[in-house]
């Protein structure tokens, strides 16, 4: 399986805890007035890698404590991406998975109503950060996220509440 991806970071300390290997996204319907990655927008930018691949560099990459799926959009390829969210988990070392998106929480719980992978990749997610970028809220204090709309969920929480659940 394919998935398209604007590139990886190996080691980052600035999406999510801890020291993570950061994949983004390619391709985002959000199109964020001031978006932090606008090249990531364009759903044929990018490149084409393998789950495999990405599999293995996870692997690969020694001290990390979990991987981040960020964008672009990452639920526009939900398939792809809880596909890898499931083989990271399968590895059995214990790696936190943290997705940015543009949706809101309620609004990824319609639409995995419509769409079975929607559903998958919030499964494999441990700490979801929802919500648009938001230029009029934006705040550089905040841990993980741009803008005070931006929310951080505890992702089984909220899927065993049926209702966000955040992380403060």
């Amino acid at each position: 399986m394919e998935v398209r991806i604007a590139g990886v970071v190996r080691e980052s300390v600035v999406d999510g805890p801890g020291i993570r290997l950061v994949i983004f996204a390619q391709g985002c319907p959000h199109r964020c007035p001031d978006c932090h990655n606008p090249e990531t927008h364009d759903p044929d930018g990018g490149k084409l890698e393998t789950v495999d691949n990405l599999l293995e560099m996870v692997k690969s990459t020694l001290l990390i404590k979990g991987v981040t799926f960020s964008g672009g959009e990452p639920f526009y390829q939900a398939k792809a991406f809880a596909a890898l969210g499931e083989r990271i988990k399968a590895l059995g070392k214990g790696y936190d998975i943290v997705t940015y998106t543009g949706y809101i929480f309620e609004e990824l719980l319609a639409l995995s109503e419509i769409n079975e992978d929607y559903y998958r990749l919030l499964q494999v997610t441990d700490l979801l950060v929802d919500g648009p970028f938001i230029r009029e809220e934006k705040d550089l204090s905040l841990a993980f996220r741009g803008s005070r709309n931006q929310r951080l969920i505890d992702v089984s929480k909220s899927l065993q509440a049926g209702k966000a659940v955040l992380i403060s």
